[in-house]
């Protein structure tokens, strides 16, 4: 079960937002969400709901240890930062590493076959978080088991994100307000991550998939572009509109999570990139990695090697292949340019940062999507050598391209790149009646909403593509 599944939006959500309504007190309501929290990661895969119990059973044990004095802190934490890494290796990354060992030996071991746990890398660095922050700062860990388990398994952010600090949401977990006004904002944001996810990133993902489904002799450097900068596209709406889902929903529980997406595709560099892009992820690698491995304190090139450790374990984060490897280390190497001037500041402070950046965005996502590194070499040999026009690759273009296509195409560049929204707030600035502004807005969300709906009634396209996330 996933935010934009029917079950979710007509079933799961009304019974759990009642029942939170109903009950009386913060401790039944933090029960309630985190039994329907449990409930709905079961939906999906009920046989890993005892390795998610496991995993913040052993942070809770660890958080009492830390918090139980000086003694031996260092080695629990370091025994809990191998926990965690260990569970996240054995269903994520063994059968990688059996079939990387097959290909540079030539053996032929057999692969486990072990399904990868929904939202494990989430739910796992939400408590390698919470552990190294008690290490850091006992008065920050907690001894009650449940608040722990609602911060793990809380359910808008269980699967797909934002990863939220403990320390973030502890004092709102006791003490916090659902005021109208907070529901309203949850309710609107929700819907725009709604529509993001069901008109913007399915449209974009069907002619990406179509793209990236075509062998060498059926593309060309148009059809080879288009799928890449629709994947582009893709990736974005669907992981900005689960974030926005996320925080909607946890406004609407009286939950105030951080933003994660900040207009990324606006950046005129890889360094602002990253700093708008799945923003919660940055921080969790720059606040336990890079700067526990020395950050920028300790001279040039040991900076530019913490940056490539940081980028490779952003790859590998996001999936068990070297295609996600590479797609980190290509933005570590451009991070790396750019901190040393290669790349020049005037370049990055011009509107050619923009395309600068765009190339290079593009260019990685592009390899993020291919299955092999082969299928990248024939998607990037198209894009910049496919330049003969074939009937055949012009008719495939045109039957991609049809009218709801281009018309949903050019609205998901507009919104990424914050065209509407600087458009909203003009209008405002200028004057739009406050009255108004509300009127067009409840016609625009309720519209949005609706038109949502009735699309994914019809849809037979509906991916979650950060399943293996």
């Amino acid at each position: 079960m996933v935010f934009s599944s029917p079950i979710f939006l007509f079933v799961f959500l009304p019974v759990t937002y009642l029942g939170y309504r109903i009950l009386p007190g913060l401790p039944l309501r933090n029960a309630w969400l985190t039994l329907a929290s449990l409930v709905f990661f079961s939906f999906g895969q009920l046989p890993y709901l005892v390795l998610l119990l496991i995993s913040v059973l052993i942070n809770y044990l660890f958080g009492l240890w830390l918090q139980s004095g000086e003694r031996h802190r260092r080695l629990a934490a370091g025994l809990a930062a191998a926990a965690n890494l260990s569970l996240l290796g054995v269903f994520k990354y063994v059968d990688f590493i059996i079939s990387t060992i097959n290909s540079l030996s030539g053996a032929e071991l057999a692969l486990t076959g072990i399904v990868l746990p929904i939202g494990i890398s989430f739910y796992t660095f939400q408590g390698m978080s919470y552990v190294i922050d008690v290490y850091r700062h006992p008065e920050w860990g907690t001894r009650n088991p449940g608040k722990l388990l609602l911060y793990i398994s809380f359910f808008p952010q269980l699967i797909a994100g934002p990863i939220v600090i403990y320390h973030d949401v502890a004092d709102q977990i006791d003490r916090r307000e659902l005021t109208p006004e907070l529901t309203l904002s949850g309710l609107r944001r929700f819907i725009l991550g709604f529509g993001k996810k069901i008109l913007l990133a399915n449209s974009t993902g069907e002619i990406a998939d179509a793209v990236f489904a075509m062998t060498a002799d059926q593309l060309d450097f148009r059809l080879a572009w288009l799928g890449a900068v629709c994947y582009t596209l893709q990736i974005y709406f669907d992981f900005s509109g689960y974030s926005d889902m996320a925080i909607g929903l946890g406004r609407m529980f009286g939950f105030r999570f951080l933003e994660n997406f900040n207009l990324p595709y606006a950046s005129k560099s890889i360094k602002e990139f990253w700093r708008r892009w799945h923003i919660s992820l940055s921080s969790w690698f720059r606040d336990y990695l890079y700067i526990p491995l020395g950050g920028n304190r300790k001279g040039a090139a040991r900076t530019n090697l913490n940056k490539f450790i940081v980028f490779f374990a952003t790859g590998l984060w996001h999936g068990a292949n070297w295609t996600f490897v590479l797609w980190g280390l290509w933005h570590g190497l451009f991070s790396t340019l750019e901190g040393v001037g290669a790349i020049p500041k005037r370049l990055r402070e011009s509107r050619l940062g923009h395309v600068y950046t765009m190339l290079v965005v593009i260019l990685g996502f592009t390899l993020f999507r291919a299955d092999t590194l082969a299928d990248a070499g024939v998607m990037f040999t198209a894009m910049f050598t496919g330049f003969s026009i074939d009937p055949a690759n012009t008719l495939a273009l045109i039957a991609l391209l049809d009218a709801k296509a281009v018309f949903l195409l050019v609205t998901a560049l507009l919104f990424a790149f914050g065209v509407p929204q600087w458009v909203w707030r003009q209008l405002q600035q200028r004057g739009l009646p406050q009255r108004a502004g509300a009127a067009a807005a409840a016609v625009g969300y309720s519209a949005l909403f609706g038109v949502s709906v009735l699309t994914l009634a019809g849809a037979t396209f509906n991916p979650f593509i950060y399943f293996q996330f």
